[in-house]
Formats: C-alpha cells, structure tokens, sequence
C-alpha cells in the first residue's frame, strides 16, 4: 500500500475521488444527518491545499443532498458529482444543468408516489426522493419488513418502468431512469480537470464500478472488509482519513 501511495503522490496531475457515506462520514438511520467525521475532513483539507490536486465528491446522493450533508458552498474548490454522475457541480462555474425532461420527471413523481403507498405500513421503511428516482430505505426496518418493501417496489418499477436502472447499497434499493454510474463520473472529472493518476475511495457495491475502471497509475482503496476491486483496502474511515492525510503531505514533500 505504501509504495502505491508513494506512487501516486508524485504523478503530475492528481484527481482524488471519494464517495461519502461510510467514506467520509458514518452511515446514519437518518441519511441528512450525515456529516464527515473531522480527521477525515482535516485530511481533505490537506489535499485541497496541495498544488496540481483536484478533490472531488462521487455520490449516489441528489447532488442538493450532498452540498447539506458535505457543507458545501459556493466557495468551495470541491468538485461534486451527485446521482451517481448524472449530476455535477464545478468550482467557479457551479451547476451544469442535468434537468430531467417532463416525461421522465412525471414518470419519476408517480412511481414516488406508488412506492410511498406500497411502503407505508411498514415501520422503518422510507422513500428517499432522488433527482432521477428514488430510494427505498429499509436501515431500521425489520429483516421481513425490509423484504416486502423491496418485494413491492420491484414489481412496481418492473411493470411500469422496466428500463429504469436498479442498484442496491447499505439496506437501500435505488432506481433511476438515469443510467450513469460512478465510473463515467470519474472518467467525466479525470478528463475535466487532466489527472494523469487518480484515487477513487468508497465502502458499498455502487461503488466498485468505478474502482474496476481505474488504471494502472491509478489507486483504489475500499473502507470496509468484503470482496471488491479496490488494490487497497482499509477497515473504517478513521484509517482512511491516515491515508489521505499521508497522501497529502507525500505530494505536499515531492513538489516543494
């Protein structure tokens, strides 16, 4: 792991690419109550402060629900992509426009709509609405509630939208009439801003579609123990924000 690090440290132009939740911050039963914790913000700090390095938010978050939950500004140097890159927001330009069409946001309300009523009897189950769909949470609902919830769901999208993207994450399916994912999001930002090395973090299975497309100058780091594509691999975010601080001051050292 050192040497990768070290590797990287020295490239030319550094992308550092990092999911949020369970990242950065501690996975909540209250998905808007998520914030970093403060090593890992201080090594984000640190990173941002480093000549010739891009920091950069990669989320399946609403891009609107990732500025609260990051504490994100207008001032920020941050790059956001939220909806898993079907969304983006770029230092001193903001916003790129990603609206959905009438159709598809209609289409996107009713199913909402479906979901919240098919859902509603069942105690900690909730509907996340989403820019280009929904989520279904089930973190504080029981094994079997869960189970029906996403049983019912299912076969609402699969009737009436059979085209929609689903994904799965910590106790939450998400479906989408977007498709991106979290790879062309970093493919989108290492050719914003000229990476020619990048370091992509996350800790769920939305997220190994970006770490299986990194490169071989590239560095991949899961937060967690499971099977994944990530060459690094470290147990908890504390561990990580060790990492990213190291990262920052080996950059920092090598281009004095």
């Amino acid at each position: 792991m050192t040497d990768s690090i070290s590797a990287l440290a020295g490239t030319d132009e550094l992308l550092v690419a990092l999911d949020f939740d369970g990242t950065l911050s501690p996975l909540q039963d209250e998905p808007m109550a998520a914030r970093m914790l403060p090593e890992a913000r201080a090594a984000l700090d640190a990173l941002v402060a480093t000549p010739r390095t891009t920091v950069a938010l990669v989320s399946g978050r609403s891009l609107h629900d990732l500025r609260v939950i990051a504490e994100h500004d207008e001032t920020s140097p941050v790059w956001l992509a939220g909806s898993h890159g079907a969304e983006f927001w770029q230092p001193g330009a903001g916003v790129q426009d990603t609206a959905a069409d009438a159709v598809d946001a209609n289409l996107r309300d009713t199913l909402r709509a479906h979901a919240e009523r098919v859902t509603a009897g069942l105690e900690g189950v909730f509907i996340e609405p989403k820019s280009f769909g929904f989520g279904v949470h089930t973190r504080t609902a029981s094994r079997e509630d869960a189970a029906k919830a996403n049983a019912a769901v299912d076969a609402i999208v699969e009737a009436e939208a059979p085209h929609w993207r689903r994904r799965t994450g910590h106790n939450i399916v998400e479906y989408a009439f977007r498709h991106e994912g979290k790879d062309s999001a970093v493919a989108h930002l290492r050719e914003a801003v000229g990476a020619t090395g990048v370091l992509f973090a996350g800790d769920d299975v939305t997220d190994e579609d970006a770490l299986a497309s990194l490169g071989p100058s590239d560095v991949g780091v899961h937060i967690g123990r499971r099977d994944t594509h990530a060459t690094v691999s470290v147990p908890d975010i504390a561990a990580f924000a060790r990492l990213l601080r190291r990262l920052a001051d080996e950059r920092a050292a090598g281009l004095r």
